[in-house]
């Protein structure tokens, strides 16, 4: 039976913000607290506060929100995978629509992490934890596309690297509402968690959240929407998702950042669009082991290529 999410709130002490919290939550580790507050999990009037060794934040009110427990081990599930490239070191995936990365909760199982630990025989990086193995980036259960997965603690953390000084090249494409203008651009905000809504994220002012940028150019317009090509300077959570709606171009059947998801309809039956339609397209990236340079690409989905089709009509 899985656990209930839990909020712990009360008055922070002096010092470093961690150590404060752990001093204020003595059932929480500083490791578990800095984890939380990397997820953004910390809330001081009414803003994510993110930096654990912030010291400007005595006498202020928290609130703290421990997600519900997860089992502690993934198992290994036989699921089937698009595998586009294997070595010993990594393996590249073509992720479809309605799969979750890693179990959390919610999704004990049935994840991409289970349906790996079957394939790999066990074999894949253990810096992500016994619930994220070999997982260096993540997509949302609702995109499509690839993903990279370590195998080795060697090829995790070069890939970690290569993630951290934007080395790796991330090309998504996106039917958005409307037409973007311009046609093309480059979006720089700052994306955290929403002080509204704990499920979303959103834009927030400079000085909070953190630093996101998204390179765009549209590819074809159509009478309401537009296929539109993104490039990721940066990888926040749902940071396609959350750019394109800042600029007044939400993704067609996102029914967290689009109220219009249900505008859409394709394929013989006429269907709802009732996915964010986004597809990670391209990775390329500097093998973390050999050296070499690697570059995948992944065709449309046949919903987003069926979208396409009614829009075209």
């Amino acid at each position: 039976m899985e656990g209930q999410e839990v909020t712990h709130s009360g008055i922070l002490g002096p010092g470093r913000l961690d150590r404060a919290l752990a001093e204020a939550i003595p059932s929480l580790s500083r490791a578990r607290i800095q984890a939380l507050l990397e997820a953004d999990a910390l809330q001081i009037a009414g803003q994510a506060v993110s930096d654990p060794s912030s010291k400007r934040h005595q006498g202020q009110a928290f609130t703290l929100t421990v997600p519900a427990p997860v089992p502690d081990k993934a198992a290994p599930q036989d699921i089937e995978l698009d595998i586009v490239f294997e070595d010993e070191h990594l393996i590249i995936v073509n992720k479809p629509a309605g799969l979750v990365v890693h179990p959390a909760a919610g999704h004990a199982d049935g994840t991409l992490v289970n349906a790996l630990l079957h394939h790999c025989k066990g074999k894949l990086s253990g810096i992500g934890g016994v619930q994220r193995p070999g997982i260096v980036h993540r997509i949302d259960r609702d995109t499509s596309g690839l993903l990279v997965v370590a195998k080795s603690d060697a090829a995790h953390e070069g890939l970690a690297k290569l993630f951290a000084t934007h080395d790796i090249e991330r090309r998504y494409l996106a039917v958005v509402v409307g037409q973007p203008s311009p046609a093309g651009g480059t979006i720089r905000t700052q994306i955290g968690r929403s002080t509204t809504n704990r499920k979303k994220m959103a834009v927030l002012p400079e000085g909070k959240g953190k630093h996101a940028v998204t390179h765009y150019r549209t590819i074809e317009q159509f009478k309401d929407a537009s296929l539109v090509e993104c490039r990721l300077e940066t990888g926040r959570t749902h940071q396609v998702r959350v750019h394109m709606a800042h600029i007044g171009h939400p993704l067609v059947g996102d029914s967290t950042y689009n109220n219009r998801r249900k505008a859409f309809k394709f394929g013989p039956n006429q269907s709802y669009f009732d996915r964010q339609a986004l597809h990670a397209v391209s990775l390329g990236f500097i093998h973390p082991i050999t050296g070499e340079k690697l570059g995948f690409e992944s065709r449309l989905p046949d919903d987003i290529h069926l979208l396409l089709t009614s829009l075209r009509v």
